[in-house]
Order: structure tokens, then C-alpha cells, then sequence
């Protein structure tokens, strides 16, 4: 072998080493700042694409070029009135100065932890300035359609001057003016959440409670007050539907028993003694069975017929 080969492939090899520490990528997602034993150096780098930098001595630093996000921690937060409320919020922001972002705050991570500083005490300051109201409802409306007892009027809603939508602003445009120092602009901010603490839930759950109870005791009253309207109106109609059923059948037996004495009267005026035979008979046949004994005298009306028929 040729002395000269070694030295070649050593050559080679070390001039691969330096071109791959000279050359690094920037994708279209991402952003890069060169930094020589730690700082800065140059502008930063935007452009996608093969880039070239000092082997070795100078670092290539990769920065999110597209929006990132911010998910804060729910936060117990008084309102104006003296309210306590959890409000939670989230946000997106990009890296707009990578240089500026990397000198105040290095990574990601450092950015995070800013914006929860400073995301959470401007949602604190602006939540503090407002009532209740203000930060719960975004607009003045009419109040929807519930059911209530027919005697009470609708609730009507207090008007709000600021709502939430401004007060979700202020908190934006107060935390830009603070976050663009550290190279970072924030894109939007939104109120995920606000739900009241443990303490006010009870308390309002139960006045809810008390609520639903008073207007269901209205409903309760107004079915007993209709339910006795309508028994009412039943022991009425049946009473008076008796009387006439009571005075129709009177006057249909009171027809029957004229027309039944008619027809007495005319068979007793053709024949009075048939007349006396067949009531006779008909006397027996309600009055004598197989099991039924009597003891009547000879002379007795009852045994006219059966002592001596004709």
C-alpha cells in the first residue's frame, strides 16, 4: 500500500467532519440563530434551505416559526364584587424576533413561564376591575324563554356596559404591550372557563334549588286549584245528570203504571171474575214453591180456586 492512502483517508475524513459541522438545515417550520461560544452572531437566519456556519466554534439554534400555544392553569380570581371565581384561559403567539426571544428567554420553555407571569396577572388585574356580570355575559340580550309560573312575570337581565369579549381585549392588548419586548407577538386570546369556586357553587346551587321549588309549588297550587275545579264540575254534571235520570225513570214508571191500571181496569170490566182468576194465579206463582208449606183455613180467600176451580 502507498504511504500517501492513509494520509488521503484521513484528509477525507476530516474534511467530512468540518463540512457536516459547516452545513446545517432550516426547514420552512423553523427559524435559526448562530451562536459563537454562546452568543449571538449575525442575523437571524428565516430563509429555508442548506445554510453554512463556522464548524466547531459556531451553534445553530432551531426556533418554531409557526403559532405555538398557551394553555394557562385555572386561576381563583376575585371580581369587583367580591366574587371568587376560577377563570382559565389560552392564547396563541409566535416567536416574531427570534433574536430579541433568544437574548431575553433562550427556549420554549422560558417563554412559557413568562407568559404564565404574564398572561395570568393581566387576566387577574382585568378580571378584579369588572363585576361578575361583565365577565360571565359578552353581550345585552333578551333572556331566553323559560318556564315559569303563569303568574309571575319573566326575569329580566341586568345590562352589562363592558362584557366579556372587551375584557377578553384589554387582557390581549395589555399583554402584548408586555410580551413584545421579549421578542413574542401574541395572535389572540381567549376565556376557555369561569366557574365559581366550591364555596359559591353551594350557594348558588342552593338558591337554584330554592328557585325550581318555589316556581314548581306555584305550578303544584295552580294543578290542585284546576283538580278541584273539574271534580267540581264533575259532581255537577253527575248530580244533575241522577236527577234527570231520576226524573225521566219517574215519569216512565209513572206512564207504565197508568198505562198498566188501564189495562187493569179494562179487564176487570170485561170479566171481574177472570180479572180475580188470573191475579189469583199470579199470587200463587209469587208466593208458593216446592219448599214453601202453608196452613190455611178452609174458608181462606187464597184457596177459593184451589178448593173448588171452575
Amino acid at each position: 500500500m502507498n504511504r500517501s492512502q492513509p494520509i488521503l483517508l484521513v484528509l477525507v475524513l476530516v474534511g467530512v467532519i468540518l463540512l457536516g459541522g459547516s452545513v446545517y438545515t432550516v426547514s420552512e417550520t423553523n427559524q435559526a440563530i448562530i451562536t459563537q461560544f454562546g452568543e449571538p452572531v449575525g442575523e437571524p437566519v428565516t430563509e429555508p434551505g442548506l445554510h453554512f456556519k463556522v464548524p466547531f466554534i459556531q451553534t445553530a439554534n432551531m426556533f418554531e416559526k409557526r403559532f405555538l400555544e398557551w394553555d394557562g392553569s385555572p386561576n381563583q380570581v376575585p371580581t369587583r364584587d367580591k366574587t371568587f371565581i376560577f377563570v382559565d384561559t389560552y392564547a396563541r403567539w409566535r416567536i416574531s424576533e427570534p433574536l430579541l426571544f433568544f437574548q431575553r428567554l433562550r427556549d420554549e420553555r422560558g417563554a412559557q413561564s413568562r407568559l404564565d407571569d404574564i398572561l395570568d396577572g393581566e387576566t387577574r388585574n382585568a378580571v378584579a376591575r369588572h363585576d361578575l356580570i361583565e365577565v360571565v355575559r359578552t353581550a345585552n340580550r333578551e333572556p331566553a324563554d323559560t318556564t315559569v309560573a303563569p303568574q309571575e312575570e319573566p326575569e329580566s337581565l341586568d345590562e352589562i356596559v363592558t362584557g366579556r369579549e372587551q375584557i377578553t381585549r384589554e387582557i390581549l392588548e395589555a399583554a402584548s404591550a408586555a410580551v413584545v419586548e421579549l421578542g413574542i407577538e401574541l395572535l389572540d386570546l381567549k376565556i376557555k372557563r369561569i366557574n365559581y369556586v366550591p364555596e359559591v357553587q353551594q350557594d348558588v346551587f342552593a338558591r337554584m334549588i330554592a328557585e325550581r321549588n318555589r316556581i314548581a309549588e306555584g305550578f303544584r297550587s295552580e294543578g290542585q286549584g284546576e283538580s278541584a275545579r273539574i271534580m267540581g264540575e264533575r259532581e255537577r254534571d253527575l248530580a244533575r245528570i241522577k236527577s234527570e235520570a231520576f226524573r225521566t225513570a219517574e215519569e216512565l214508571r209513572g206512564t207504565a203504571d197508568a198505562e198498566a191500571t188501564n189495562i187493569y181496569a179494562e179487564a176487570y170490566g170485561r170479566d171481574s171474575g177472570f180479572y180475580a182468576f188470573t191475579k189469583s194465579l199470579e199470587t200463587y206463582e209469587k208466593t208458593m214453591d216446592p219448599s214453601t208449606f202453608f196452613i190455611l183455613g178452609t174458608d181462606s180467600e187464597l184457596m177459593r180456586y184451589l178448593e173448588a176451580p171452575r
